[in-house]
């Protein structure tokens, strides 16, 4: 006989009566009972802090709080009962106003976690504040901490009656430009106040007859599936279907995901990744499904799906890139020709500038010649991997996810699960995060097959064990690098042949593979490039879109490798890397000039933070602490490779405009972007920003803009953007060069609705503007970029020579994203960024499936791992190609803050470590050297 305890208590100051299960967590009881979804469900085992309640006063992580240690008549407050939209409460306005939120996803957690301080110490300092967020696990993955921070202060300087909060509305006031300033996100007040709904919230607003689908994913890397029975699962309690890829057969689907297509240099037809994986098939990789358990709820699905028996025969484990491609290992798939004579490659892409290297390095006076290794990097959303699916009015099968390219995934599941695309709708909800890994269908194609097999709407969501072990992850790089400088220090030629550890699947592998080229040695003068990437078949995780998309790993090999160039040159790093910079007239490896050249006026900012750390370093250094200063130079692209283009559409209303277009958001603000672009656009219109509505990110509702990724938005779907909207006062324009009301425009007939379009350009090296275009397949030649973004990164660490520990002590970046359309929304990208580059350098793994599966043992930098001085200095060369000369941003800041912390640890210690992350083992073994 089960028993519940019924318990009084105030719930944001209204007295309940509840009855739970001892054992449930307070966390689903106030969500899934009691309805308050602005308590966030993250990690579930109180490592992350989304789940942030106060407990009589006290923050309490509610995901780790079983009803039995809730006290009779407590007192609980969620974010609801701090303030609403109306009613803010200051550290909601701050959090607004300070740019602290991106995704969203945590900042109920962190609101409630600063209530709880104020309330204890009104007058925090900084370190106070950040030591308050790190004892109550309250993390970030977006924001880099400071703005939140920024927040907390702001607060408690209003609620101690030293400023004032301001309506939100008094915020812009008519005739302002919001291009440039530092204006909300109009996002910003509901995720504030907990309002906004994500893809768990919403799952509690779905029809009654909603099914909870739960994959059955055996643990292992490599194996064939001999036999599935499901026999007993089918008779639990709840269970409506079991699915498996005899449904998928039954709806004349492939079973077949879209993978790399349009290649010219792959072996395999780029149609290899199974949806579900049938008996005599096999698994290639953890976390692959071979059924799927659909019941009426969670507990009853979880249940049926651990009843699932699989009988597998185990095959050898390909978990690192020398092992797929050391001569005579297995195949992963046995029907795809290797390439280069190398086991499991199954792509080549050369690259061939200027004059053969060897000579040129052979006779160098300075030389390196090593091997460097990225890890792993998995991108550890505190928002699990979820979304859900059902037949909508026009009997399209839709689905709501996390998706960052919704009619990429329409045609990526069309033919697999055996519809049209234009039978396939895909909605984009509101989530917490995704830095890249939604580029890749996770889920959609599951869902779609459930909803499909049982006729009723199903939702899905994996726990955080599971999202972390079953979703993609950023692609090691395996590097061989030669460089070779003559007498006075400069570069005469670079090698580079490279190793992409692709996991099973060939999805966007060859856009990743040209990374290797046109990122090595991009910021420098080089006129002499040879080297080659191989993209090898793996049975670790596959590789998608990860924040910066290959050039983290190249930089972290080249800029390495520059800096021990400059050690055997005697030279100090950032001199030697002054003295080779690119300039102007200079081109990539790849051939293409860039569009501007901003790294000289860089340097000159950089130049004298550079002597100032340099002396602190000297200064501050002690037996057993030792500081030291690493410098890297990073470029980034901003737009997709080749001809990117873009769509976006606008509706005159009677009330302003509304935009329609598929700028996915996934916390880096592409509210803010649509809007801060089109109020631009729109100036003769005298628009209030709260007049330009927002109606994106549904196949059946706005064009297509292309994916969220590639730092491509600001510049193709803004452009697209200003294409309609200068459409739309062309029509809108009177003779007398006055502009007609929404009423005018119906009386005479004309239409009220334009479309956006652009398409990426760029200047070839004559200056003839031309279509960008893709990389040849033989040299690595081409103008793949319309835009790009440039930094220089300077680190400043302290090692512990006793524990090998590494702290960074200050970051600063300098960089160039052209013309700048919300500075809060670019601080905040950049903030993160290096946040992320940090936990790169330092901490981030994913290795072994029984260790790397929380967010702790994944290495998450908390804020105290990320220093609260990290500095940002803005250059905005305007760019020919951007709208309103804007570029992106949210990929440069991670693309080589690492190699600076790399560089620091060497100049403070001696220690050159090669392969990431640089752990306190390896600074210790390297000290015992």
């Amino acid at each position: 006989m089960k028993q519940y305890h019924v318990k009084s208590i105030r719930l944001n100051g209204i007295p309940r009566k509840v009855v739970a299960d001892p054992e449930q967590r307070l966390i689903r009881i106030i969500r899934e009972q009691l309805g308050f979804t602005g308590t966030k469900l993250g990690c579930g085992v109180g490592q992350c802090g989304v789940c942030n309640v106060l407990l009589d006063g006290k923050v309490t992580r509610s995901c780790i709080t079983p009803w039995s240690k809730v006290p009779e008549g407590a007192d609980i407050v969620t974010i609801e009962g701090i303030g609403t939209p109306d009613h803010l409460h200051a550290l909601q306005y701050a959090f607004i106003i300070k740019g602290a939120i991106q995704c969203g996803f945590c900042t109920p957690g962190f609101i409630v976690a600063a209530k709880g301080l104020l309330e204890v110490n009104p007058s925090p300092t900084r370190d106070e504040v950040r030591d308050w967020f790190q004892k109550h696990w309250t993390a970030c993955r977006c924001t880099g901490y400071v703005q939140v921070v920024d927040a907390v202060m702001e607060a408690a300087a209003i609620l101690r009656g030293e400023k004032t909060m301001a309506c939100l509305d008094e915020l812009y006031k008519d005739g302002d430009t919001i291009w440039g300033s530092r204006y909300p996100r109009p996002s910003a007040i509901y995720k504030a106040t907990g309002t906004m709904d994500y893809g768990d919230d919403l799952y509690g607003k779905m029809p009654q007859e909603t099914l909870f689908a739960v994959p059955v994913c055996p643990e292992t890397h490599h194996a064939r599936v001999l036999k599935i029975d499901y026999t007993e699962a089918l008779k639990m309690p709840g269970v409506v279907k079991v699915v498996t890829a005899e449904d998928i057969k039954a709806n004349k689907g492939t079973n077949r995901i879209r993978g790399q297509q349009g290649s010219g240099s792959m072996s395999g037809d780029g149609w290899e990744r199974r949806m579900i994986v049938p008996e005599g098939d096999k698994i290639r990789q953890w976390g692959e499904c071979v059924a799927i358990v659909c019941a009426d709820t969670e507990q009853n699905a979880r249940a049926a799906a651990a009843a699932v028996v699989v009988d597998l025969e185990q095959l050898p484990e390909l978990l690192h890139v020398k092992d797929a491609m050391a001569q005579g290992a297995v195949k992963v798939y046995d029907e795809i020709p290797d390439l280069a004579d190398i086991p499991n490659c199954f792509n080549v892409r050369p690259i061939i500038k200027g004059e053969d290297t060897k000579p040129l390095i052979d006779k160098a006076k300075y030389v390196v010649d090593d091997e460097f290794y990225s890890s792993r990097q998995p991108h550890l959303t505190l928002e699990t991997d979820c979304g859900f699916g059902y037949f909508d009015e026009e009997g399209r099968i839709t689905i709501q996810s996390k998706s960052i390219c919704v009619y990429r995934h329409q045609l990526m599941i069309a033919r697999g699960i055996g519809m049209a695309p234009s039978k396939i709708r895909i909605i984009m909800n509101p989530m917490g995060a995704t830095f890249g890994y939604k580029v890749a269908p996770t889920n959609e194609f599951l869902i779609a097959i459930c909803v499909i097999a049982t006729g009723r709407p199903v939702y899905m969501r994996l726990d955080m064990k599971e999202h972390i072990t079953r979703t993609p992850k950023r692609s090691p790089f395996l590097m061989k690098i030669r460089l070779g400088a003559d007498e006075k220090g400069m570069l005469v030629g670079g090698e580079h042949y490279w190793y992409v550890d692709h996991g099973p699947y060939s999805e966007s592998s060859q856009d990743l593979t040209n990374k290797g080229s046109q990122f090595f040695m991009a910021p420098y003068h080089l006129d002499s490039v040879r080297g080659c990437g191989y993209t090898i078949f793996t049975n670790h995780r596959w590789s998608a879109a990860f924040r910066a998309y290959g050039s983290p790993q190249t930089y972290w090999g080249g800029e390495t490798a520059m800096d021990m160039l400059a050690h055997e040159c005697g030279m100090d790093p950032f001199e030697f890397r002054v003295q080779n910079v690119i300039r102007p007239g200079d081109s990539f490896a790849h051939g293409q000039k860039p569009e501007v050249y901003p790294f000289q006026e860089l340097i000159e900012k950089v130049r004298p933070l550079y002597e100032e750390a340099k002396k602190r370093a000297a200064a501050g250094s002690t037996e057993e602490i030792k500081k030291g200063v690493g410098i890297s130079f990073g470029i980034y692209n901003s737009n997709d490779d080749g001809a990117d283009d873009a769509s976006s559409n606008i509706e005159l209303t009677k009330d302003g405009v509304i935009l329609y277009n598929t700028w996915e958001d996934h916390g880096q603000g592409a509210d803010a972007g649509c809007v801060g672009t089109a109020h631009e656009a729109l100036k003769p219109l005298g628009l209030r920003p709260e007049q330009i509505r927002l109606n994106c990110n549904d196949t059946a509702k706005a064009p297509n803009s292309g994916a969220a990724a590639a730092s491509r938005c600001q510049v193709m779907v803004g452009n697209a953007i200003v294409d309609s909207c200068n459409k739309l006062l062309e029509a809108m324009k009177k003779p007398d060069g006055t502009y007609r009301t929404y009423d005018e425009m119906v009386a005479e007939g004309i239409p009220t609705f334009y479309e956006g379009y652009w398409q990426a350009k760029t200047r070839d090296n004559s200056g003839e503007v031309i279509t960008c275009t893709g990389m040849d397949d033989t040299t690595g030649e081409g103008y793949p970029f319309s835009n790009h973004m440039f930094g220089i990164f300077l680190a400043e660490v302290s090692v512990n020579t006793k524990t090998g520990k590494t702290t960074v002590d200050r970051f600063t970046l300098a960089s160039d994203v052209g013309a700048i359309c919300n500075l809060d929304v670019v601080d905040g990208q950049q903030y993160g960024g290096l946040a992320q580059g940090i936990g790169l350098a330092l901490s981030e793994d994913f290795i072994d499936m029984h260790k790397h599966n929380n967010l702790v043992a994944c290495g998450l930098p908390y804020v105290k791992d990320v220093p609260d001085e990290l500095k940002l200095i803005h250059q905005m060369m305007p760019r020919e190609f951007g709208p309103f000369g804007a570029s992106g941003t949210g990929e440069m800041p991670l693309s080589a803050p690492h190699p600076a912390i790399g560089n620091a640890i060497f100049n403070a210690t001696g220690v050159r470590i090669k392969e990431l992350p640089c752990s306190p083992d390896k600074v210790l073994a390297g000290l015992k050297k």
